[in-house]
C-alpha cells in the first residue's frame, strides 16, 4: 500500500473508527485500498485487516494524506508531532474537547481543521454528528467531513462555540437514553413482568416512539399530547414526571455534561 493510492487515513482504530470507514466503504466513498488505518494494538490492526480486505493498518501516518483523528484526548497530544511531521494537510477530529485552535498550534501552519462531536448510534448506521471548521477550514472542508460522517448518520454544521452544548444534547444523549431504558426495564419487573418481557416491551417501545418522531414530522409535544388522553394512564404517568421536575432534571443533565465538556477542552 503506498500514499499514492491512499484517500483517507485513521489515526485510530476503535469501534468509532471502524463503524466510519465501514460506512464509507459501503456507501462507496472509498474502496478499502484506498484507507489507510494507525492502530498501534497489533490484535486490533490484525481484525481490521480481515474484517475489510485490502485495507491497509500500521503504526504509522502516512504522509500528506488527510486524516480523521479518532483518538482518545488524553492521547491526542503525544499523535500531534507525528501528524505534523507527516504534514497531514487536512484533519477531522472526533476526539472530544479538544479544541481547532489546539489543534492547528500543533500541526503544521494552515492546516484545514474541522472538529466534531459524532455519537455512538454511528455503530449501527444512526449516528448525529455535529461539525465546526477551524481557522482554515473552507466550505469544502466542511463539505469533505460531512462526506464522512453522513456515511454513519446525520451531520449539522455548527459555531465551535456550541459544540460544548452539542455534547450535552447528543453525544451524550445516548446514554440518557441507555438509562431511561434501564429504569422503564426495572419498573416493570417491579410491577411484575419477567425482566424478559420487561426488557423486550422497553426496547420496541423506544424504538417505535423514536421512528414515529423521527419519521411524523411532528413537534414532540404534539405526539405527546396525541397518546395523553384526558385522566387516562399516560397522564397519571405523566403528572409524576411534571411533580418531579422532569424538565428541570433535563436541563440539568444536560448543562452538566456540556460543562464538562467545556473543563475537558479548557
Amino acid at each position: 500500500m503506498t500514499e499514492q493510492t491512499v484517500r483517507l487515513q485513521f489515526i485510530g482504530g476503535g469501534k468509532m473508527a471502524e463503524a466510519l470507514l465501514g460506512g464509507m466503504i459501503s456507501d462507496g466513498w472509498a474502496e478499502a485500498t484506498e484507507i489507510h488505518v494507525v492502530e498501534p494494538v497489533s490484535e486490533r490492526r490484525t481484525m481490521l485487516a480481515e474484517a475489510h480486505p485490502g485495507l491497509s493498518v500500521g503504526i504509522a501516518p502516512m504522509a500528506e494524506i488527510d486524516a480523521v483523528l479518532a483518538v482518545k484526548p488524553q492521547v491526542a497530544p503525544v499523535v500531534f508531532p507525528v501528524l505534523a511531521d507527516a504534514r497531514v494537510p487536512r484533519l477531522l477530529s472526533i476526539a472530544a474537547g479538544i479544541t481547532t485552535a489546539t489543534m492547528e498550534a500543533a500541526l503544521i501552519e494552515g492546516v484545514a481543521v474541522v472538529r466534531s462531536m459524532p455519537n455512538t448510534p454511528a455503530l449501527v448506521g444512526q449516528g448525529m454528528a455535529a461539525i465546526a471548521a477551524g481557522a482554515h477550514a473552507s466550505e469544502a472542508d466542511l463539505d469533505w467531513a460531512t462526506s464522512i460522517l453522513t456515511a454513519v448518520g446525520r451531520v449539522v454544521v455548527v459555531a465551535e462555540s456550541d459544540l460544548d452544548a452539542v455534547t450535552g444534547v447528543s453525544g451524550s444523549g445516548p446514554a440518557y437514553v441507555f438509562h431511561l431504558a434501564e429504569a422503564l426495564i426495572a419498573a416493570g419487573v417491579a410491577q411484575g413482568l419477567t425482566p424478559a418481557v420487561a426488557d423486550t416491551l422497553t426496547r420496541q417501545t423506544l424504538l417505535g416512539a423514536a421512528a414515529l418522531l423521527s419519521e411524523s414530522g411532528e413537534d414532540p409535544a404534539k405526539l405527546r399530547v396525541n397518546v395523553t388522553s384526558p385522566n387516562g394512564t399516560t397522564q397519571a404517568g405523566l403528572e409524576v414526571f411534571a411533580d418531579h421536575g422532569f424538565v428541570e432534571l433535563i436541563d440539568r443533565v444536560v448543562a452538566a455534561a456540556a460543562d464538562r465538556s467545556r473543563e475537558l477542552g479548557g
